[in-house]
């Protein structure tokens, strides 16, 4: 591919060269140009209408295996056969566009009559608008595997490997067997101020609304140099999973009729069946990850008084200031309720007043009835799709996770090697190893990273 390009590179600029001289003698000698001037040939000029498109479907190439390296945090065959298998399927098509514009302009030579002519121009316009939809999905995957060989490459791979703990341990928990998931979530760095992620088989803009072959974890900058702050990993995670678990559709109907039987209005049964997927990635996260992924939501939730308590009509996040008693909630059913306490303290010494936002009054009211039944839907309620399990049974949170969460803060801190600990445990590590001191917030993040990496 590069020696093709650099190929064309140097003819165009033997080209340049060859082209200023002629011009240069020309005007020396004060002869004119059109002399030296081919006559246009409007045949050829035909055929390169077709020559053009079948290069440009020739060098949208599939990506190589070693390509973006081969060390640990390369992109995997599976997911590098994965997106080339996409652009096979898209670049097959181009080629047969490319041989109705060959066709159409070998019937534009014969017969240059001005409907023929524009037929020709409707099939090239068609062939390019493909080319650059192809070009846009090849630029958007040659970015998201080139960081693999950046000094982040080791980052990405600690937030691929979290990643595919929760899936393991998810799936080996269920009531029965599923078809397992393949390829695993994918993670990338972009900047902007939150997480987000694309779950697999979704069409995306960024694919030209392509379907999307594995799930895309998007990681601000500043989460990644706070490692204490990745439980959105285990937030964007749960997204996926509850779309490979096929809950997208059951948990919202379980949410509705639960609080309509409950007596619940429609508009506060549609506002909590309308953040359905939020809350369902944050009571997963906390069940995954413990009692210290509550403090990395508070990160997130805790802004001016104006942003917390802003209600947003038809937005699928729950208000941020009614999205933490959520998680104490579910915290308190774990059976951490101290903790679930001292979170709830000062979340609501921050803001005192629920009232001072816009937040519906009946939503604030029906609050306190309507939070456990949506926590107790979502967690506590056996689903088929689980196996006949709730998903509290298949993640299965306990106190002696805990231990070992604080146990691996320390090791974190001494640089010591954690153990045995699971990959997702190692983000509240970093928060118990910052919250207690123990040592710098540089020295967590360096030791973090090393202990993911060398798995």
């Amino acid at each position: 591919m590069n020696g093709l390009f650099e190929t064309l590179i140097e003819d165009t600029a033997d080209d340049w060269d060859d082209n200023y001289q002629v011009a240069s003698l020309l005007s020396q000698n004060n002869i004119p140009a059109d002399r030296f001037v081919e006559p246009p040939n409007f045949d050829f000029w035909l055929r390169v209408q077709a020559l053009n498109v079948t290069r440009h479907a020739a060098a949208l190439r599939s990506f190589r295996h070693d390509e973006f390296g081969t060390d640990a945090a390369s992109p995997s065959d599976a997911h590098i056969d994965a997106v080339n298998q996409l652009l096979l399927q898209l670049r097959s098509h181009l080629q047969r566009i490319s041989k109705t514009v060959g066709r159409s302009a070998q019937a534009a030579i014969q017969q240059p009559d001005t409907d023929v002519l524009q037929q020709l121009m409707s099939h090239k316009d068609q062939a390019h608008n493909l080319v650059r939809a192809i070009e846009q999905i090849w630029d958007f995957y040659l970015e998201l595997f080139g960081q693999r060989q950046s000094q982040f490459g080791n980052w990405l791979l600690a937030c691929d490997r979290i990643a595919l703990d929760c899936y393991q341990y998810i799936y080996m928990g269920l009531g029965r067997s599923r078809s397992i998931p393949a390829p695993a979530p994918f993670s990338y760095m972009k900047t902007g101020f939150s997480p987000a992620t694309f779950r697999r088989g979704i069409p995306l803009t960024k694919l030209s609304q392509q379907i999307n072959p594995f799930p895309l974890i998007q990681l601000p900058y500043h989460r990644l140099v706070n490692p204490w702050t990745l439980g959105a990993i285990l937030h964007e995670v749960s997204h996926n999973l509850q779309t490979d678990l096929k809950l997208r559709q059951t948990i919202p109907y379980a949410i509705a009729k639960r609080l309509l039987k409950a007596g619940m209005s429609k508009f506060v049964a549609a506002t909590w069946t309308r953040w359905h997927s939020e809350i369902f990635a944050d009571m997963s996260g906390l069940l995954l990850g413990g009692p210290y992924v509550v403090a990395s939501l508070m990160d997130i939730a805790a802004r001016s008084p104006q942003a917390t308590l802003n209600f947003h009509p038809g937005a699928p996040h729950p208000t941020p200031y009614l999205r933490v008693f959520i998680s104490t909630e579910l915290l308190r059913r774990m059976g951490f309720s101290k903790a679930a306490n001292n979170y709830q303290t000062i979340w609501e010494q921050i803001y005192p007043n629920p009232n001072a936002g816009n937040i519906p009054k009946e939503i604030l009211e029906t609050f306190s009835k309507a939070n456990p039944l949506v926590v107790d839907t979502i967690c506590y309620t056996p689903y088929k799709e689980l196996g006949g399990k709730t998903l509290a049974e298949v993640t299965g949170f306990k106190f002696q996770h805990q231990q070992m969460i604080l146990e691996a803060g320390q090791r974190l801190a001494a640089g010591n090697d954690p153990g045995i600990i699971p990959e997702r445990f190692l983000i509240g590590a970093s928060r118990a190893a910052l919250d207690k001191k123990l040592a710098t917030p540089g020295v967590i993040t360096q030791n973090f990273y090393k202990a993911l990496a060398r798995r």
